[in-house]
């Protein structure tokens, strides 16, 4: 048989021995079990409300419940443990089961929620959650929740620190299903802390006290004094004031910074007066050539002139 087959024929199995130990054990207040295969067979354990009424007067009940998982379910020597549950308000499967006992007998859904949640924080749950589904009040069916505390819904810690159970309530209108998770109050959570103060704190050091303020104080003006002058010589008095100094220091930088520039504006006039007699004789040569044209122009003119004068006086 293949591994994945394997599995589901032990879960299938499993669930049919709860389903079993929940029918025949109803009365003692069931309350879950756990399973584990060793060398020597099947080790199962109990976990009931009433550990007495499982084992029966003399062992009875329990001989015949080994009986009973032997030849229906195929087990080879089941050896059964029954432990008796602490707290049952904090054991899922017995609130659920008790649930459903008191809507059978004609609790108030809201009530019967109500006071069953109350119960379970009383006992110190970190948190508990019951889910009603059915036909609670009428023929339409519906879903009522009852919240208190802190619940895990998905994520690992919600397989192993919650306590899941469920349980069946038989109404005339139809069945209600139970089901209730709590998460007891010796759940260790992911994103729990805890903050640890120790007796024996490390002594702080004290840094030793040094000068005050105005010892400070006093020690900067004591290295800031003037210097006093020896008694033989006298102090320089300038005999201007220091503002007329500073006006003739300004005004001899300012007058030198003139001077400076002086010989570079002359250069440049020398130079524009060189440049203009250039011009002005380019222009009378110009001129001049002009003068020569026209002059040599009318004399060819005349020259023209003189021959047809002539011819007219022969014709006539």
């Amino acid at each position: 048989m293949a591994d994945e087959q394997q599995f589901i024929e032990n879960g299938l199995q499993r669930s049919q021995i709860d389903e079993f130990f929940a029918d025949e054990l109803s009365r003692a207040g069931y309350g879950g079990m756990d399973i584990a295969k060793t060398p020597m067979g099947t080790q199962i354990v109990l976990k009931a409300e009433k550990p007495g009424m499982v084992i029966g007067k003399g062992g009875k009940n329990i001989r015949k419940i080994t009986t009973e998982l032997e030849d229906r379910f195929d087990m080879e020597d089941p050896q059964i443990d029954v432990q008796e549950v602490d707290e049952p308000d904090l054991n899922a499967q017995i609130v659920a089961d008790r649930l459903a006992n008191a809507l059978e007998r004609g609790w108030y859904f809201r009530k019967a929620g109500h006071t069953t949640i109350d119960r379970m924080m009383e006992a110190g749950a970190l948190g508990a959650e019951i889910v009603l589904s059915g036909k609670v009040t009428g023929a339409r069916s519906r879903v009522e929740k009852f919240n208190r505390g802190y619940i895990k819904h998905n994520g690992e810690p919600a397989q192993t620190v919650v306590d899941e159970g469920q349980g069946v309530a038989v109404m005339k209108l139809g069945t209600i299903g139970v089901t209730v998770k709590v998460i007891g109050p010796d759940a260790t959570l992911p994103d729990d802390f805890e903050i640890t103060e120790t007796d024996d704190a490390p002594e702080v050091e004290q840094m030793e006290t040094g000068e005050g303020v105005e010892e400070l104080l006093a020690d900067v003006e004591e290295e800031e004094e003037v210097p006093e002058a020896p008694e033989d010589e006298e102090p320089e008095i300038p005999d201007e004031e220091p503002e007329e100094v500073i006006g003739e220091e300004v005004v001899e930088e300012v007058v030198d910074a003139a001077e400076d520039e002086e010989p570079d504006e002359s250069a440049e006039a020398e130079d524009a007066e060189s440049a203009e007699p250039a011009e002005d004789e380019e222009l009378e040569e110009g001129v001049e050539e002009e003068a020569a044209d026209l002059v040599s122009e009318m004399e060819e003119a005349e020259e023209e002139a003189e021959p047809d004068e002539d011819d007219e006086e022969t014709e006539e």
